[in-house]
Formats: structure tokens, C-alpha cells, sequence
């Protein structure tokens, strides 16, 4: 996934939420001495449960935000305030600039129908409805007449790669065309953001995967903001733009794959990230140096996001270095060394200082698709109380 420009108004925008269970839930973000408080202690002494402690962050237009976690992380009840499923105790959400907890019921409503589309783990189809009928459930309640809605609906199905499946009930589908039928029932409303509450984690890993490509097609098609919630760290390196890693209801660490695979903020992230193969999550830049003349004319080119594993394989192939190329320009190099340092956890962590670039290669310099990673020439409305 390819990272979104970050220099609009976020979609949405979360500032020191809180969502505390128990008695005088109110109390706890209000107190600094009681914020403070471990999970359990803070249970002893006043009998609450913080399920989010002061979590903030944006989300940007077109981006896929993924929020990881164990289980009890908060995860769950986190995205679940996003629109107000379950209330939040303290803090602020704006969804394009507007205030989400200081919305009436009517705009609640319209917000879920219309803005934020819910896709759950657990499908949530009716069993006496059609696939056609489910996927249009959402068009029904927004009051679109029949002709109009069962159209939209079949064009959503042919979307999920279900067409010729619209008059089958949900008991005569597999768990993954199931969740394929819940996944077109959110795309039918057309909202602004998807919000995935751990979709894929019931299905069998094959289906999963399925799934992760559709969602990785999905939004290459249509740069459609998503929230990923999962607690699957190789659905959230493959996933994320972006990844907000949880532990007791708190972001212990956000960034990109990269930065967090790369550069982890604490122990607990590195003991997560520690079996994660680095060449298929760090990107070349994290081993780009600045290139010689000579180096900078000759070998094999990769694109500045070309993972590792990509550049090594194009460096093998072509036993010298390859160029880093962007838009034309070579903007540094990387080597054999570099590169299986970066697979062994050696030097510097996370993406290298920008190097200068030489000037733009003459169209008779075939570098290949830079583009394309290592070039061909050498390839290279439900609520819960549940703490989630």
C-alpha cells in the first residue's frame, strides 16, 4: 500500500480519547493521578476498566490505518467510539472537521449510514435474505427505491467476485463468501470510510489471504480510506499505510511498517516485530547510499519502495549494485552489504537520510520499471461493552 499524501484535513481526527467502564467512569481522565494508574490498580481503587487510555491520532484521505493489538488491547472498543457505538468518556472525534460526540441522534445515524461503513468479524447477514437482498439492505434503510438499490447492489457483488451468487441465501455460502457478501454491503452505501472491526480472523488462512487481496484491490481501485482493526501483525505489515499499535489501551507505537519493523519504539514492539522477515517489510531506502558517477550509470534499478528482499535478488542477479530511481533521477545506491545488514538488524534502523541525486539519465539509458520495484531487466450499528 502506498502511502497517502498527508497535507489535507484528516478524515478523521482523534485527540486524548478515553473509554472507561465502571462507576464515575468520568473521573478517571480527569485525574491525573488516577490516569496514571496500571490497569490494575486502577481497578482496585476505583473498580474501573480503561479500555482506551488517551489515544491520538489522524487519519488521512485514502489511507489504510490499521489498529493492532492482543486481545484486550482496545482495539476493538476504540473503533467502535469512532462513530459512537459505544461513547466515549473523554476526548475528541471529528470526522472531516466535524465534531462526532457533539452529534444529535439524526446526524449519528446519517454518519453510520452514509460516512462510515462497518464491516464486522462475525458477518451479521440476514438468513432469510438473498445475497442481492443482503447487499442492499444498507440502500433499503437509506430509503432508495427497489429498482435502484438491487442495481447498485449487483454492481458491488460483480466488485467482490460474487456475480452469479445474488439469489443465494447465506447458509449456502462458504464463511469467506459470507464475508465477501458483508464486505459489498458496506461498499453498496458508498462511504466515505470503511471501518473493519477484525473481519478476516474467523476464516481459514487461505480465505484470509483471499480476502487481504480483495481489500488490497479494493483500495487500489478506488483509494478509499480505510480503519483496519486486527490483531494479525502480518495482516498489519501487509495492510497499513500506517499501524497504531496497541498494548492496555494505549498507542505504544505508530508509524509505518517500516518505521515500526525498523525502528521499534520499546521492548514489547521489538519482541512483537522480532520473526518479522525484514527484507519483505524495509524498503531499499534503508540502505540507499549516496552513489558515484560511475555507479550512478550503470545496473540494475529498483524504485525507492522496493522492499530489500526485491533489491537483493536484482543485485544477485546482476552481481553489482543496483540504482535507486526515482522519476528518472538516480537518488542513491544500494549494495550486496547494505542490503544484508539490513536483513541481520546491523547499523542504523529505520529509513536512511535523503542522498543527492545525480542528474536525470538520458533516454537512451534503459533502467527498466523502476516503478514496478526491481526492474525486468533484472528482476529483482451493533454496540459492545466488550474490552477488544
Amino acid at each position: 500500500m502506498s502511502t497517502p499524501p498527508q497535507n489535507t484535513r484528516p478524515v478523521f481526527s482523534v485527540d486524548g480519547l478515553w473509554k472507561v467502564f465502571g462507576p464515575k467512569a468520568e473521573r478517571v481522565p480527569a485525574d491525573p493521578e488516577l490516569a496514571a494508574l496500571s490497569a490494575a490498580e486502577l481497578s482496585e481503587r476505583t473498580g474501573c476498566t480503561a479500555a482506551v487510555r488517551d489515544v491520538s491520532f489522524d487519519v488521512h484521505k485514502g489511507e489504510v490505518f490499521v489498529v493492532m493489538g492482543l486481545s484486550g488491547s482496545g482495539k476493538s472498543t476504540l473503533v467502535r467510539c469512532l462513530t459512537r457505538l459505544i461513547e466515549p468518556t473523554a476526548g475528541t472525534i471529528a470526522i472531516d472537521g466535524e465534531d462526532v460526540r457533539a452529534m444529535d441522534r439524526t446526524r449519528l445515524r446519517e454518519l453510520r449510514r452514509h460516512r462510515a461503513s462497518m464491516v464486522f468479524q462475525h458477518f451479521g447477514l440476514l438468513p432469510h435474505r438473498t445475497v442481492l437482498d443482503n447487499v442492499a439492505y444498507g440502500l433499503e434503510i437509506q430509503g432508495l427505491g427497489k429498482a435502484e438499490r438491487r442495481e447498485r447492489a449487483a454492481e458491488v457483488v460483480a466488485k467482490v467476485g460474487l456475480e452469479g451468487m445474488e439469489q443465494r441465501k447465506p447458509g449456502q455460502l462458504s464463511g469467506g463468501q459470507q464475508q465477501r457478501v458483508g464486505l459489498a454491503r458496506a461498499l453498496a452505501v458508498d462511504p466515505e470510510v470503511l471501518l473493519f472491526d477484525e473481519p478476516f480472523s474467523a476464516l481459514d488462512p487461505l480465505i484470509r489471504r483471499d480476502m487481504q487481496e480483495e481489500v488490497v484491490r479494493l483500495h487500489r481501485e478506488e483509494g478509499r480510506t480505510m480503519v483496519f482493526i486486527t490483531h494479525d501483525l502480518n495482516e498489519a505489515l501487509r495492510l497499513g499505510d500506517r499501524i497504531a499499535l496497541m498494548r492496555d489501551g494505549r498507542v505504544v507505537q505508530l508509524g509505518t511498517p517500516e518505521e515500526i519493523v525498523g525502528s521499534p519504539a520499546d521492548d514489547y514492539v521489538r519482541e512483537f516485530v522480532r520473526d518479522v522477515p525484514r527484507e519483505q517489510v524495509m524498503t531499499v531506502r534503508t540502505a540507499m547510499r549516496a552513489a558515484s558517477a560511475e555507479e550512478a550509470g550503470s545496473g540494475p534499478a529498483v524504485a525507492p519502495d522496493a522492499t530489500v528482499s526485491e533489491a537483493i535478488e536484482a543485485v544477485a542477479r546482476a552481481g553489482s549494485p543496483a540504482r535507486v530511481v526515482d522519476s528518472g533521477r538516480c537518488v542513491g545506491v544500494v549494495d550486496s552489504e547494505a542490503l544484508l545488514d539490513v536483513v541481520a538488524g546491523v547499523g542504523a534502523s529505520g529509513p536512511a537520510p535523503a542522498v543527492t541525486a545525480v542528474p536525470p539519465f538520458e533516454p537512451s539509458r534503459d533502467f527498466g520499471n523502476a516503478g514496478a520495484g526491481a526492474a525486468e531487466a533484472a528482476p529483482g450499528d451493533v454496540t459492545g461493552e466488550e474490552v477488544a
